[in-house]
């Protein structure tokens, strides 16, 4: 029997970052997906709704995803998870953006993803999909049987992530969005790092890089 799903959203921090709750009502165990700023008022949330923090999601490492997980991870103790190959971006403050922006921030992760690799978290089965272009280590996660895809900065409504930050690439996110976003359930529901939520079968259909043939 599915697990059932709830999605809750708060939009953060100074450039309007979704920061996603996936909440498994049966246990209210919940990841949270990208906390970008506000650790208390975070916090605040959880506890004044019965949340269980399960994890910490990272879709990519720049600061507007990211400040507020390691103030989180202490509160919880909770892991926090991200990809491998955004390590080394994780830890620089000029190439994640906190050092032009915000406060220079770093961060470590708890446990370093690989692509296609598969978690178990609050009851969800969670794939791990790696989609340079945005960053080198950009990370969508799937939640294959609720139908679910957390697209963070690469796949958005009608558009794409920035390709002109340290580590983009234009030619990867074309790759990533074709070949590794598209192909999913065309009523797979995808929720963005910024703006509204959307389908596959939109993207296939209305994504400038739904035809990238580079």
């Amino acid at each position: 029997m599915k697990k059932k799903l709830q999605i809750e959203c708060a939009v953060l921090g100074m450039i309007s970052t979704n920061c996603y709750f996936l909440i498994n009502t049966e246990t209210n165990e919940t990841i949270i997906v990208d906390p970008a700023d506000n650790a208390a008022d975070i916090g605040n949330w959880c506890r004044n709704n019965g949340r269980k923090p399960a994890a910490i999601l990272l879709t990519h490492g720049h600061f507007d995803h990211m400040l507020a997980a390691d103030a989180l991870r202490n509160k919880f103790s909770v892991c926090i998870c991200a990809a491998e190959a955004e390590r080394e971006l994780l830890s620089d403050p000029d190439a994640n953006l906190s050092g032009q922006w915000s406060r220079p921030a770093v961060l470590k992760a708890d446990e370093y993803l690989t692509d296609g690799q598969v978690l178990e978290l609050a009851g969800f089965q969670i794939r791990a999909i790696l989609t340079p272009g945005h960053t080198a280590g950009g990370m969508c996660y799937y939640l294959e049987e609720e139908g679910v895809l957390i697209s963070g900065d690469t796949l958005f409504q009608g558009s794409y992530g920035r390709v002109d930050f340290p580590t983009s690439s234009m030619s990867e996110m074309g790759r990533s969005v074709r070949d590794k976003l598209l192909v999913l359930p065309e009523d797979t529901v995808v929720y963005p790092g910024h703006g509204e939520s959307t389908t596959i079968g939109y993207e296939k259909a209305y994504n400038p890089l739904a035809q990238w043939s580079r």
